[in-house]
């Protein structure tokens, strides 16, 4: 069963959008982690396809920044894998064009979830100084949740222009998306795993985001 298609929403490509009633994948489809096989329900978007989704985005940012170096916020710990792939095929499409994207990393940690719950505030842990970033193009990359908090952060440093990547928008009244100039999947509020994304720090090993079932919320909660 494919994804449903279309969207209203214009973004830099429209993002790809699940729709509320979509189940997702069973788990005799895919392969993951047998330690897991309990505690998830199903598997909501394969890694073959967020790769391709990723990979899509990578060719917007080369199109949109051809022209620019840009300084990659990563934020940890639920975008790293992102992060990482996204990086890296901006690296490949430079490397098979002539007109390479140079990117500099760094990183960020956040944390305003509890179980599944989001919390009030918003948590920096490490380094609150970005002033590596005043003057410099930016790419904040990140799953979305937190976005409008961190972004309110980073201006305060004066970048020189704030792009956002978020693999993950759910749909809610005050939806995320319209901070996020790169969107990869718009989604139901359903609280999603894996591709680094967890539950109270387990899950981050699944290569699919998955749709964590009730045993497994039982089994990791604080």
């Amino acid at each position: 069963r494919p994804f449903p298609s279309s969207s209203t929403l214009c973004h830099r490509g429209p993002p790809r959008t699940i729709k509320d009633d979509w189940p997702g994948y069973s788990l005799d489809l895919f392969t993951y982690p047998e330690h897991y096989h309990d505690d998830i329900e199903s598997i909501y978007i394969p890694h073959g396809v967020i790769m391709n989704r990723t990979e899509r985005l990578a060719h917007y940012i080369m199109d949109d920044f051809r022209d620019d170096n840009i300084m990659v916020l990563c934020v940890l710990k639920g975008g790293y894998k992102f992060c990482a792939d996204l990086v890296e095929f901006i690296k490949i499409l430079g490397r098979n064009s002539n007109k390479y994207l140079e990117t500099r990393v760094e990183f960020i940690r956040l944390k305003s979830y509890l179980n599944d719950q989001s919390t009030e505030d918003l948590h920096i842990i490490g380094c609150r100084d970005l002033s590596f970033l005043r003057g410099k193009v930016c790419a904040i990359v990140d799953t979305g949740k937190t976005m409008k908090a961190l972004l309110k952060h980073v201006e305060t440093f004066e970048p020189k222009m704030v792009k956002v990547a978020g693999l993950l928008v759910k749909r809610l009244a005050n939806m995320a998306e319209s901070l996020t100039d790169y969107v990869g999947f718009e989604i139901p509020n359903r609280f999603v795993v894996g591709y680094a994304l967890d539950y109270n720090e387990y899950f981050r090993d699944l290569n699919h985001i998955c749709v964590l079932s009730r045993t497994g919320k039982m089994k990791y909660k604080i």
